[in-house]
């Protein structure tokens, strides 16, 4: 068996990375929502502003299903 204290220390900077990368994920989305919301910003193909709104439910989708995935993940590592 090894050193508790060292398995605890590479428990701390597992759990350490995984929350600053779900940080750094959060922050993204963030940014990429008010980059949709600025008005100069270009629309996928020329499409009329009316495609903004479906656009904002693409990524609240896309969003949706990563989250899922990262919750699928960690269910299998813990097994």
């Amino acid at each position: 068996m090894g050193d508790p204290m060292e398995e605890n220390k590479k428990m701390v900077a597992a759990v350490s990375a995984v929350l600053n990368y779900l940080k750094e994920e959060d922050e993204m989305k963030f940014i990429c929502m008010q980059n949709f919301a600025l008005p100069g910003f270009p629309t996928p193909l020329n499409a009329p502003a009316a495609s903004v709104a479906a656009g904002q439910w693409a990524i609240s989708g896309r969003y949706d299903q990563m989250q899922m995935r990262t919750m699928m993940q960690m269910k299998a590592f813990h097994r």
